[in-house]
């Protein structure tokens, strides 16, 4: 053989080597490949060893998922008894099932045992706040790697496997899963499996029995009665009842549902538990009564919660996340609601205190479990249980409520228990005193009122003198001892009690006498009752009587009343001059009119201000009219200094008088009547002062003019007709006429309207237009008014007593403003009444609007008055002031009189619509409408179409004498009965 040269043999080796690297790496790639494929996801698969004495095995945390794999799955198996590693591949049954779950058991014994694979469709612990896992079937199938394939068990609550291990096998488990999470899987040895199940099942049994009759007890209280708190415990019991029934699979077994279909009904009970809990939160606390916006905040959250229904159906998740967290803000606020009501005091808020804490730590476990920070096999039945507890402690609370408040406990009553109950509901204060041991009882009430320490008043009657006024001691102490002599009758007196720093509160008792079997009195019983702020509203309502409203200076009476003590001072003790001052504004109305009402008022308060700032002690100021001021002036005597005084006056109101950014400038015309005479009366005085002032006016104002003899002239005829007048009134010169008033409907007389008139000797008749302003200023008109009163009265007696006519016949009496502010015109109409016997109602007290609202609080206070005496009420010129309809209401007037200015025609369309608008509003408001000026037979025709019962004018006849009058009525009898 040649040898090969040597560099051929380099070229050759050199091959080899290249080929023999070649399938190396080559063998490296392929076992490369291979050990990614199918041994790299087998290396972390480790057999799970059985151990024959272990009851429960948590496999949860050995299986490997492998989610959305497809519909095969190849992987290896745990390595054998032999350390053989092998491979594996299964295909999915369902073709929707994708996801695939992989674990490994080892039989280390040297016996055969049987396991039962659990994989529960639902868990609390850890399902999540925010969409939740609501639960499902979890396993299609299991396939093992050797031995006999794993059975399905029955079960309606997990998915249960049989698997059967041999001794030292080690088998791969490949699971078919039917939803990618797999929360829980464990192995259970059977017999232990089935006393779990049957443990948990009798707990379930108990809970579910005790929230069934729950629930049952709270619907049958609602049945008997009706009280709102019972049926919102009872929907609050229901919804837990079916949360509790899904929750531990009752209605898997009643109604066959399907784990899909499991989700649905768990997120809707979820979502009925949240808003029963609102229902019972509004009810029990009965927040409607609190503020409306509570009733719409529970309103809109019930709402928005119920609405979560419908979103379950959609998708179940969505809903029940929504509604776990609706119930744990619904848990927060209301616990803030009961709070804020609990420090309030309200009774029902803070019997729900404890209650609501625990209720708030079971949501605070509950979040804690479905967020995985509890994680134990008894979290989820200790939950159940909690829940069904709180229910319990919150049926225990409404019923402890309802016994405690009554509202079950609603028995029969006796007279005795009724009468004591509307006693403590009045809030009067028992006054006892027993006469035998001559003890007052009162309880502590009064002792509290008066600031005094308790048992001052438990004793004798006289103790209670000493804390009597004294001006009310005597009249108490005989009113008791009148009880006690007459053995009868009943006490009804107001006293003052002196409290404990000494200021006096005002007290009414009312009590009667107990009479003995003896025939003596043994006890006097009663109440006692605090009237302070009712006397101080008469107070208040008597210094409004007589003070301007507007500046709170005395007004004209109480001027006049001050005026006539100090002229009776003067002349019984020689000593004060008295002199008045009127100071009137110049030109007020037209700076009024210019910068309006308010502004006019605030002027008049300035002016007020300004003038008491120049007064000492011993003077006085009125508001005597709208602009005019009269001023009694004492501390000057001297008629320098008196003039000197007025001019201050007048200069004091010359100061300009800042109103917002302008400045109003006013004068006055100051009169002044200096005390000379001493015949000479408080309206004399005043007279002379009014005429220095007009004179002062009409020398151009803003000046001070002192009343001289020379200045009569100029209202010589004004004094003249007011003598005359105050003569006429005490010689009966005044007349009184009579106007008829008929019944539109049959023209029938219905009564009349009483007038005065007056025929002077020398110059014949006077009109009331002249005279009345005449009987206001000089304050005749309240002996005018009572003449006319007096007269119209007893001639309506004489007519009501000679003709019974199926209606008696009324007259109407016009009564003026000092008539209505002055305080005797109560006992002046009680004195007429009593004198003359007429029938209730018939004697109608006219009024006009200006009269009712120169002072209405005292004028409403009158009317009542005078309307408990029996005297009708009649609202004359309605529709000429400006504010009969706001004040329509407020005085109860039987009767209003239509002004003659909408009943006469003038040519307007408004006319008729007005017209109709007041007769509508009188029938609307209970009055019966007298119609004024009725002078033709179309003015009658169309007031009756319109309504209007009553009219007067001069086609039913003019103002007539007494004996027209009864012509008159005697007329209308005989065609009544012939």
């Amino acid at each position: 053989m040649v040898p090969m040269p040597i560099c051929l043999r380099h070229v050759l080796k050199a091959e080899i080597e290249w080929v023999v690297r070649l399938r190396v790496l080559s063998l490296l790639f392929v076992t490369l490949l291979t050990w990614l494929t199918f041994v790299a996801p087998g290396a972390a698969l480790e057999a799970v060893e059985v151990p024959a004495a272990a009851d429960a095995i948590d496999l949860t945390g050995a299986v490997e998922l492998y989610p959305g794999a497809g519909p095969q799955l190849q992987v290896s198996t745990a390595p054998g008894a032999d350390g053989i590693v092998r491979r594996i591949e299964v295909n999915s049954r369902d073709s929707a099932n994708t996801s695939w779950a992989v674990f490994a058991l080892s039989n280390p014994g040297d016996e055969q045992i049987d396991r039962l694979i659990v994989a529960p469709f639902f868990q609390l612990v850890g399902s999540h706040l925010i969409w939740p896992d609501l639960g499902s079937s979890r396993i299609a199938s299991i396939t093992p790697s050797q031995g006999i394939a794993p059975e399905r068990q029955s079960s309606q609550e997990a998915d249960v496997f049989l698997v059967t291990l041999d001794p030292g096998a080690v088998v791969t488990y490949v699971v078919e899963m039917r939803s990618d999470a797999l929360p829980q899987i464990r192995l259970w040895e059977p017999d232990v499996y089935k006393d779990t199940v049957n443990a948990y099942t009798l707990y379930r049994g108990i809970i579910l029995g005790i929230s069934g009759l729950l629930a049952l007890f709270l619907t049958i209280l609602f049945v008997v009665k009706g009280t709102i708190m019972f049926p919102a415990t009872a929907v609050l019991a229901w919804s837990v009842l079916s949360y509790l029934t899904i929750d531990f699979g009752f209605w898997n077994k009643v109604l066959q549902i399907t784990p899909g279909e499991e989700q649905l009904y768990r997120a809707c009970a979820e979502v009925a538990l949240a808003a029963s809990l609102i229902i019972f939160l509004y009810a029990y606390l009965n927040l409607n009564r609190w503020h409306i916006r509570y009733s719409h905040l529970a309103l809109v959250t019930l709402i928005l919660v119920l609405g979560l229904l419908g979103v379950a159906v959609w998708d179940p998740s969505v809903a029940a996340g929504i509604a776990r967290i609706s119930l744990g803000i619904i848990g927060i606020l209301g616990f803030a609601v009961i709070a804020a009501l609990a420090v309030q005091g309200y009774d029902r808020a803070i019997m729900l205190v404890p209650t609501w804490i625990l209720l708030l730590a079971w949501e605070v476990g509950a979040v804690m479990t479905v967020t995985g920070a509890l994680a134990n096999d008894i979290v989820q039945p200790a939950l159940a249980g909690g829940l069904v507890l709180i229910v319990l402690l919150i049926g225990f609370t409404v019923m402890q409520h309802a016994f405690a408040g009554g509202a079950i406990a609603q028995g029969l009553i006796s007279d005795v228990e009724r009468r004591a109950l509307a006693q403590t509901g009045s809030g009067d204060i028992i006054w006892d005193w027993d006469i035998d041991r001559d003890r007052i009882s009162t309880g502590n009430e009064v002792e509290d009122l008066l600031g005094l320490k308790h048992g001052v008043l438990e004793g004798p009657a006289r103790d209670w003198l000493d804390i009597l006024h004294p001006q009310d001691r005597d009249t108490f102490r005989g009113t008791l001892d009148a009880v006690i002599d007459q053995r009868r009758g009943r006490i009804s007196q107001a006293f003052r009690l002196r409290s404990e720093d000494g200021h006096f509160r005002w007290f009414r008792l009312r009590a009667r006498p107990i009479v003995g079997s003896d025939g003596e009195v043994i006890r006097c019983v009663g109440t006692l009752l605090d009237i302070t702020d009712q006397k101080v509203t008469e107070e208040r309502l008597l210094h409004d009587a007589v003070h301007d409203n507007l500046t709170g200076l005395p007004n004209r009476e109480l001027f006049m009343d001050r005026l006539s003590a100090a002229l009776a001072r003067a002349r019984a003790e020689g000593l004060g001059r008295p002199s008045v001052l009127l100071i009137d504004l110049d030109r007020f109305k037209q700076v009024n009119d210019s910068i309006g009402l308010s502004a006019g008022d605030s002027i008049l308060l300035t002016i007020a201000r300004r003038l008491s700032r120049q007064l000492k002690p011993q003077d006085a100021l009125s508001r005597i009219g709208g602009d005019t001021y009269a001023l009694l002036l004492l501390s000057e005597q001297s008629a320098d200094r008196v003039a000197t005084f007025a001019d201050a006056v007048r200069r004091a109101v010359r100061s300009p008088i800042t109103f917002g950014d302008q400045e109003v400038f006013l004068t006055a015309s100051v009169g002044v009547a200096i005390y000379e005479d001493e015949g000479v009366s408080a309206a004399d005085q005043v007279r002379e002062a009014d005429m220095a002032m007009n004179h002062a006016k009409r020398m151009g104002g803003d000046r001070v003019e002192v009343f001289r003899p020379t200045l009569q002239g100029e209202g010589a005829n004004r004094l003249e007709l007011e003598a005359d007048l105050r003569k006429a009134l005490k010689t009966d010169g005044i007349s009184v006429f009579y106007q008829p008033i008929v019944r539109l409907a049959d023209r029938s007389i219905a009564g009349f309207e009483v007038l005065a008139r007056w025929n002077h000797p020398s110059r014949g008749a006077i009109s009331p237009l002249e005279f009345i302003p005449v009987a206001e200023q000089s304050g005749l008109i309240n002996e005018l008014g009572m003449f006319v009163l007096d007269r119209g009265a007893r001639q309506l007696s004489d007519w009501q007593s000679n003709f019974r006519l199926p209606v008696p016949l009324f007259v109407s009496v016009n009564i003026s403003s000092r008539q209505l502010l002055r305080h005797d015109l109560i006992n002046d109409v009680k004195a007429v009444l009593s004198r003359s016997a007429l029938a209730p109602g018939t004697l109608k007290l006219e009024l006009t609007e200006s009269v009712v609202m120169a002072n209405p609080e005292y004028s409403a206070k009158m009317l009542e008055r005078l309307r408990a005496l029996g005297a009708g009420l009649s609202l004359d010129d309605f529709g000429t002031g400006y504010s009969s309809l706001s004040y329509l209401q407020r005085f109860r007037f039987d009767t209003i009189k239509v002004d003659q200015s909408f009943v006469r025609p003038n040519g307007r369309s408004a006319r008729p619509v007005i017209l109709r608008s007041i007769i509508a509003l009188g029938h609307d408001l209970g009055m019966q409408v007298v119609a004024e000026g009725a002078e033709s037979e179309s003015d009658s025709l169309e007031l009756h179409q319109l309504g209007c019962e009553y009219a007067q004018g001069f086609l039913f006849g003019q103002p007539m004498e007494a004996a027209q009058a009864t012509k008159l009525l005697e007329a209308e009898m005989a065609s009544l009965h012939g």
